[in-house]
């Protein structure tokens, strides 16, 4: 056993690493900040990481084990990676912990509100918590709504996928918001 033998690794993080990849492949495709005119902010940006994130998230909740296991570890890859983004931006290493802290947190947040939304099949709610969160209730020219229709597509979408290999494929973004590409 080598010097690193002591650290042992869940055995769901490089899964999880895969699936949280294919999230963050699916929240930068073009379309969703060309078409929806969701900025391409920092903030515009995480917050597709995270619905993205969070539709994998929920859909291995759902899931007999190892699918909770799985789940967790994709929510520790996210948030890896958002504490390796922060250092590569130069956020001092004393003030990466809380900023962390806060992007959880407002994670935490939007994954309830868009759960619950999901669950009661409420697209207005849906919409609303979405212009509240990616364009912090500025106008979005219907694009939180279209983006509502997204989401519901691809949670539907995930819902006949097998996750636990570490695959997932999301629909094109416009597929999804049922629009033609731009």
């Amino acid at each position: 056993m080598g010097v690193f033998g002591f650290f042992r690794r869940n055995r769901y993080e490089q899964l999880g690493y895969e699936l949280y990849g294919a999230a963050v492949a699916a929240a930068r495709d073009p379309w969703l900040y060309a078409s929806l005119g969701v900025p391409d902010t920092l903030d515009g940006r995480f917050d597709l990481v995270g619905l993205h994130t969070f539709l994998v998230i929920r859909r291995l909740q759902r899931d007999p084990a190892p699918g909770p296991a799985l789940a967790q570890a994709v929510f520790d890859a996210m948030f890896t990676d958002m504490d390796v983004n922060l250092r590569e931006m130069g956020v001092g290493d004393l003030s990466v912990g809380k900023k962390v802290k806060i992007m959880w947190e407002a994670f935490h947040g939007r994954a309830q509100a868009y759960g619950r939304a999901l669950d009661q099949e409420d697209e207005a709610e849906l919409a609303a918590a979405l212009a509240r969160n990616v364009w912090r209730g500025q106008p979005d020219a219907g694009g939180a709504a279209r983006l509502a229709v997204l989401a519901r597509a691809q949670d539907r979408h995930l819902a006949g996928q097998d996750l636990t290999g570490g695959r997932v494929a999301f629909l094109p973004a416009a597929e999804a918001a049922g629009a033609a590409p731009a």
